[in-house]
């Protein structure tokens, strides 16, 4: 785990009086979206399907607050949509640093150079960039050439300022691990504070249906990839949920560890599936039938879901649940994976599931482009501890 020593003692003490006061569901982290139009879009997300005068809504900056008061998680994750092409987002930003919410402000970097200006570096304020791997696969899987160029400056101008900036992965079938490795030198390289990585999630409405990652594989490629690792790189998430991940452990879902609250409302049951609204947090927490949700219900929608949205918030509790997860946490954060298969698993030739399959370049306009244009166009989602 990577970030502020007073994030990492926010969260831990938080958790540790959720757990003292005996109760089982909490939330850790508020996914935020104040908006859902973007100005990519992505072939493998079908977050942001909405007709043009659902994108051009936005969530007041008092609606925002009034949402992240009502949850009382101590992390905010503002994804989208692109927050930075809400006309308020530094007046959001501002009012959650001042309620000393630790925020990740998700972002495809299209537009962090140009408005950088609008905020101020706080330890409160990391802007988790979306860099899908290195260059020709991240352009692939924004479907934008130049789009990862685009991201490094951004960053590299953040970390000049002095701002906080992880990224965030989402991973396909058909990803190299061996790529997604140097992909982690190249971030490491450049400043970049921590990484976050997840596996993609089938949406049904995402354009491109092939690329999905089974659970098998989502294990296989995440072994390859974490183990025999760098001590250099940094992760930030859960080492239990990386182990998950690398299939050396299990947990069931535990969704409402990362609730939503967007234009419609508090999203029933997490970021990834839409089965109706709540008014207020409690109604959510209250109305949902959280058992019929997880790779344990039988739920086809979540069959293959390995999301941290899911399933990070479980790998935190069993840290703070057990004396065998603390343990097995603070080993796993100086554990390098030794792995002589996981190494064999890297000279492999990569073979997705299905064949590889061009996208189309999909044009979303420049940069700059007034947000009428750009909430016609969509794409793309966005954390975190």
């Amino acid at each position: 785990m990577a970030g502020p020593v007073s994030q990492m003692w926010t969260v831990s003490s938080y958790v540790l009086r959720q757990r003292l006061s005996g109760r089982k569901r909490y939330p850790i982290v508020l996914m935020l979206e104040p908006l859902f139009r973007c100005n990519l879009a992505c072939a493998g997300c079908g977050k942001i399907q909405y007709p043009a005068h659902i994108l051009k809504k936005d969530l007041t900056p008092e609606e925002c607050f009034k949402a992240v008061d009502e949850c009382g998680a101590p992390v905010v994750s503002i994804p989208g949509g692109e927050p930075m092409m809400h006309p308020q987002i530094d007046k959001i930003v501002e009012g959650l640093v001042a309620r000393k919410k630790y925020i990740y402000l998700c972002t495809n970097a299209l537009l962090l150079k140009e408005k950088l200006h609008l905020f101020k570096p706080s330890k409160y304020l990391s802007f988790s960039v979306h860099v899908d791997g290195q260059r020709e696969h991240h352009d692939f899987s924004v479907c934008r050439e130049g789009g990862y160029d685009i991201a490094v400056d951004g960053i590299r101008e953040a970390v000049a300022r002095g701002f906080r900036v992880t990224t965030n992965t989402t991973l396909f079938d058909g990803a190299d691990p061996k790529s997604v490795r140097a992909f982690f030198d190249e971030m490491m390289g450049i400043g970049v504070e921590s990484m976050m990585l997840s596996p993609g999630y089938s949406y049904d409405k995402a354009p491109d249906q092939k690329h999905f990652l089974g659970r098998a594989r989502t294990r296989r490629l995440f072994r390859a990839m974490l183990s025999n690792r760098k001590k250099s790189w940094r992760f930030n998430q859960s080492p239990l949920f990386l182990e998950y991940l690398m299939g050396k452990r299990n947990y069931n879902c535990t969704p409402w560890g990362m609730p939503t609250y967007n234009l419609f409302g508090w999203q029933k049951p997490c970021y990834l599936l839409q089965d109706g609204y709540a008014e207020t947090f409690q109604e959510l927490m209250e109305t949902t039938n959280w058992d019929a949700y997880g790779t344990q219900s039988g739920n086809p929608q979540c069959a293959n879901c390995m999301v941290h949205c899911g399933y990070e918030p479980s790998a935190v509790d069993d840290t703070f649940g057990s004396l065998r997860g603390f343990i097995g946490t603070v080993k796993a954060q100086f554990s390098l994976y030794r792995d002589k298969d996981a190494l064999k698993d890297l000279d492999r030739e990569v073979r997705p599931v299905y064949s590889y399959n061009p996208l189309v370049q999909i044009h979303a306009g420049e940069p700059g482009q007034d947000e009428q244009t750009a909430s016609e166009t969509h794409v793309q989602a966005g954390p975190i501890y």
